[in-house]
């Protein structure tokens, strides 16, 4: 398994690389716009990219999914609850994505945001211990997501501290 950070401190924020050795597919999470760099570490470690996945809608930088699938012919997925103008997969509690021997369990953890998720990494299907939870903007080390955040499109900042408990 592949699972490579990208983090920019300015931002604040981190993405990732997770691919599959055996069969050579990979997933962005959350990516950033500038692409580049996840393209050269996929063609440099065998990997194709063919999917893209958003943990929630970012408000605090600009993502590059729409790049990111452009570049690749990759799909996008979001949870469950995100409504886009464009063509997505929307991923529901428990569902799990494919890679070959790497899984991605899709956990629902609305708070920040309504459709947030995390995302469980196993590097074998059917491994009972993950590698690595990618919570999005969640949860931090000794802190959690801002709630109010999703106010500006009519969230209600109450409901939202209360999910994210």
């Amino acid at each position: 398994m592949i699972l490579k950070q990208y983090y920019l401190g300015c931002l604040s924020h981190g993405s990732y690389l997770i691919g599959d050795e055996t069969t050579g597919q990979a997933i962005v999470v959350d990516p950033r716009r500038d692409i580049a760099e996840y393209l050269t570490d996929a063609a440099a470690n065998n990997l194709t990219i063919t999917g893209v996945i958003n943990t929630h809608f970012h408000a605090d930088f600009v993502a590059g999914h729409l790049e990111l699938a452009a570049a690749t012919g990759a799909w996008i997925g979001y949870g469950r609850l995100a409504e886009t103008e464009y063509q997505i997969r929307t991923y529901s509690h428990g569902e799990k994505v494919s890679l070959g021997e790497v899984e991605l369990e899709i956990l629902e953890t609305p708070g920040h945001t309504w459709e947030s998720i995390s995302i469980l990494v196993r590097e074998h299907a059917g491994d009972t211990t993950p590698e690595a939870v990618l919570t999005g903007d969640a949860l931090f080390i000794g802190d959690v997501g801002r709630p109010d955040l999703a106010a500006a499109v009519g969230a209600d900042p109450d409901e939202l501290a209360r999910a994210l408990y």
